[in-house]
């Protein structure tokens, strides 16, 4: 299907209205797995031409997702990802989780930017980062459509390395997000300990409904929210 390739358009708005000199887009990829951290890159990418077949990643094959992230790791500017663990997203709900994790990667970012673009319409980062969000971003916009490919490549990655802990979940094709295979292992073995004890899944599973915790549950927050204290989260 046919698609329009993303721009500089709004980075080149925020430069000139702002006179920001870096602007990072940010994207995240796990908000709705059941397994599995949340994650978060930030790249900057300058106004250089991007490389062919850039879009958002949920338009592009794996094969050609995972080719197209080689490619993007050398030719970024720079790039950071952040991470919120399961544990994260129980304590502090999946906002705040996606605030954590966000702001890791752009703390992991070797000069910090003066602007962010933010993929979606709601903006979780809030101050002191100056955002622009932008609905369909990872369409749109060059540097959100290279954070949304490199996100989801190594959120793959890492949900490849934990299935091979746990075949019967066949997190190396689901990424952690339901499936029929995903909903017969909980079933019949239960959580494992990377998947988010908050969500409402844990209802339908009357053999481990024992095991699911409140949402922003104490037991699990304290470190996590005095972490979170200190990126100024709270």
């Amino acid at each position: 299907m046919p698609y329009e390739p993303p721009t500089h358009r709004v980075e080149r708005s925020i430069r000139a209205l702002t006179g920001a000199r870096l602007v990072a887009g940010v994207d995240e990829v796990g908000r709705g797995a059941w397994a599995g951290p949340v994650t978060v890159c930030a790249a900057v990418t300058g106004l250089r031409r991007p490389p062919e077949g850039l879009t958002d990643s949920k338009l592009l094959t794996p094969l050609r997702r995972t080719a197209l992230a080689e490619v993007l790791t050398d030719w970024v500017t720079s790039y950071a990802l952040g991470h919120a663990s399961p544990r994260e997203i129980d304590a502090l709900g999946m906002t705040a989780a996606l605030r954590l994790a966000a702001v890791r990667a752009l703390e992991g970012l070797p000069e910090r930017p003066d602007a962010v673009i933010l993929d979606g319409k709601h903006d979780y980062l809030g101050a002191p980062w100056q955002v622009r969000t932008v609905i369909k971003g990872d369409q749109s916009c060059v540097a959100v459509a290279a954070a949304s490919v490199i996100a989801k490549v190594r959120r793959d990655a890492l949900l490849v390395e934990l299935g091979a802990e746990h075949p019967e979940f066949g997190f190396d094709s689901n990424a952690g997000y339901p499936s029929p295979v995903h909903r017969a292992a909980l079933e019949e073995l239960g959580p494992t300990p990377h998947h988010r004890l908050s969500w409402a899944y844990m209802d339908a599973l009357p053999r481990w409904r024992h095991l699911k915790l409140p949402s922003h549950g104490e037991a699990a927050a304290d470190q996590t929210l005095e972490e979170a204290g200190q990126l100024g989260i709270f």
